[in-house]
């Protein structure tokens, strides 16, 4: 107000009415009239907030401004960002895992043991429902521990045995001489069949199996379809399932080679393994 009202009168009446010194007066204006040091770095993170559709909240946006050769903590990072007006649009939802109960339950080998020091070691995977225009949608990953890849999925419009079989066959292309990982599962009908179990057999892999009734058995493959849905199905409108199936295919494409995860130091799944085979 004293800015505006300066040209009619005198400053030093207008902060004496307003009940400010005169230095404090004259220190902000000098503050506004100073060019933003930020301008740049601002235009940056406004670039990265698009990019990623809004996926993105402070945290991965200071990675990926690091990425970037821009070194600020993310208390700038999140400041800056309240003033451009712009935070993270995804809501997290709960995930429920699909379940049923017909044949052989395997012992729980994973036991929350997340973590793998290379690549197709520990494999998880699981089947979630959507439900989009009246119609399902089953979708069935294999998600490596190693890096949180996405080794392979498979979709189907019912929940088929050929939607786990098909997925383990474009699995099982994956995997290197001597690979020998872990397949870890709930108890649902899919993994409990015979041709399931004998499958992983010939490929020497161990299945492995949440207790039942315990989702924090599998938390890693529930997160990444809480993060699925988080971020595509809740976040955008799709004209179709037909739409949604090709948004979901770009997603998981992105999801491996283009997000990025603060405990992969800030690089994406694929980038991740990528340069851990380079420094090998």
């Amino acid at each position: 107000m004293i800015d505006e009202l300066r040209h009619e009168y005198k400053v030093i009446d207008l902060v004496e009415v307003a009940g400010i010194p005169r230095s404090t007066y004259y220190y902000w204006m000098k503050q506004k009239n100073r060019a933003d040091k930020y301008h740049e770095v601002k235009a940056v993170i406004q670039h990265i907030f698009n990019e990623h559709q809004g996926r993105y909240g402070y945290r991965r946006i200071r990675w990926e401004l690091q990425n970037q050769g821009y070194s600020l903590n993310h208390k700038t990072v999140r400041r800056l960002m309240n003033k451009m007006k712009i935070k993270s649009l995804v809501k997290v939802k709960k995930y429920r895992s699909y379940r049923g109960n017909v044949g052989k339950i395997a012992p729980n080998v994973i036991a929350r043991k997340f973590q793998a020091v290379k690549p197709n070691e520990k494999w998880v995977t699981d089947v979630t429902e959507i439900q989009l225009h009246g119609e399902k949608l089953y979708l069935s990953p294999v998600l490596d521990l190693y890096n949180g890849e996405i080794v392979a999925y498979q979709m189907e419009h019912r929940p088929v045995y050929s939607l786990v079989s098909k997925m383990l066959d474009k699995a099982f292309k994956q995997l290197k001489e001597n690979d020998a990982p872990i397949l870890h599962s709930d108890q649902g009908w899919h993994y409990q069949m015979k041709p399931y179990q004998h499958a992983l057999k010939e490929k020497n892999i161990t299945q492995s199996m949440s207790r039942k009734g315990n989702c924090l058995d599998n938390a890693a493959m529930g997160s990444f379809f809480g993060l699925l849905k988080s971020e595509l199905l809740y976040l955008k409108e799709f004209e179709s399932m037909e739409h949604f199936k090709k948004e979901l295919e770009q997603y998981i494409d992105y999801y491996n080679k283009k997000r990025i995860k603060a405990k992969l130091k800030g690089m994406s799944p694929v980038q991740y393994r990528t340069h851990a085979e380079v420094a090998a």
